[in-house]
């Protein structure tokens, strides 16, 4: 039995990339990180700040509520220190209206837990403080560049809060 090849076609052809080919590509890869790596890198940094916010919205809702109860609440003196309102079980220390500078006034009532907090005090006159210890500060991971602050004026007004934006 005798075969014949000249009815058979060779196929000549080669699957897979040129050595050009795989360093352009690696290339192209390595400017796109370039350029990709630097905005996802500080991932934390968003994080605290985000955490920072919800904070703030969290203390803000938390005042205005405990606000509208001293206020509805006969026994609450929105004209002096000292006193005490109830949200779902828990006492709020109140000053002036407002949640107190401390852990059992705003942090009670914003349900703060988790957090270095340094309680503000309270200032002679009709204004908000003028020290830095007249705030209720807390620390968003400890840190001293991501904090909020919380103070309320002696008679009358608004809670202010502000703080430090870095959260680097």
């Amino acid at each position: 039995m005798k075969v014949s090849l000249t009815g058979l076609k060779m196929h000549n052809s080669e699957h897979g990339f040129t050595l050009i080919e795989l360093v352009m590509v690696i290339v192209i890869l390595g400017i796109l990180s370039a350029f990709a790596l630097p905005r996802f890198a500080d991932l934390g940094g968003d994080a605290r700040a985000a955490v920072r916010e919800g904070v703030i919205g969290s203390m803000k809702s938390a005042a205005s509520i405990a606000h509208s109860k001293c206020i509805v609440d006969s026994g609450c003196d929105q004209s002096s220190t000292g006193q005490q309102v109830t949200l779902e079980g828990a006492v709020i220390d109140m000053d002036f209206g407002h949640p107190s500078m401390t852990d059992q006034g705003i942090g009670a009532a914003a349900q703060l837990s988790d957090f270095t907090t340094t309680p503000g005090r309270r200032s002679r006159g009709n204004r908000v403080g003028g020290g830095p210890d007249s705030f209720f500060t807390l620390k968003i991971d400890g840190r001293d560049d991501c904090t909020v602050t919380y103070a309320i004026p002696n008679l009358g007004g608004s809670p202010v809060f502000g703080g430090e934006k870095a959260c680097n």
